[in-house]
């Protein structure tokens, strides 16, 4: 036996110290906690950011969408409707178009022009991938049938999807 080791007694036993299991599994329970937690806040402040996010740019895609949905002049229909159906997607596209169709004589027959302008405009909710938003919309519409320019004042709600880069259209309900 090496010199430097010391010498036994029979049934002696060297006991190293020892942290206590409990602490041990208390402390990795801790740990585990403190990571899911910090992960939950992480996930929450992320999903929060993006929704932030998400309702910027609908908010700003909801206005222009609306000006170039709700607006039309005889003269140029066809460029009017093509420029309206930029901003949608979905059934609503289908929707639009089929409207617009059944439109455009009428539109033609009485010299129409409808200018539609956004007043107020807020998200009424959000999540990244869908925004309500709710605008308040003036009208200027003149033709053959009336004089000067009338003033129709309608409340929509937009909801739009990411749709190709940018935020589109999906459905609108007027309120």
């Amino acid at each position: 036996m090496p010199r430097f080791l010391p010498r036994l007694r029979p049934g002696f036993r060297l006991n190293a110290p020892r942290r206590p299991v409990r602490v041990v599994v208390a402390l990795a329970v801790a740990v585990l906690l403190a990571g899911a937690l910090a992960g939950t806040a992480w996930y929450q402040v992320d999903r929060a950011d993006r929704r932030a996010q998400a309702a910027r740019d609908a908010l700003a895609a909801a206005t222009a969408a609306t000006q170039a949905i709700f607006s039309y002049d005889y003269r140029r229909f066809d460029a009017s409707v093509s420029n309206g159906a930029l901003f949608v997607t979905g059934e609503f596209a289908k929707e639009y178009a089929e409207t617009t169709g059944n439109l455009k004589a009428a539109v033609a027959k009485e010299q129409a022009v409808v200018r539609a302008e956004v007043s107020a405009a807020s998200v009424v909710h959000a999540t990244p991938e869908r925004v309500e938003v709710l605008l308040y919309v003036n009208q200027y519409r003149r033709n053959v049938n009336i004089t000067g320019e009338k003033v129709d004042q309608n409340r929509v709600v937009l909801t739009l999807v990411p749709a190709d880069g940018q935020w589109k259209v999906v459905r609108a309900v007027a309120i």
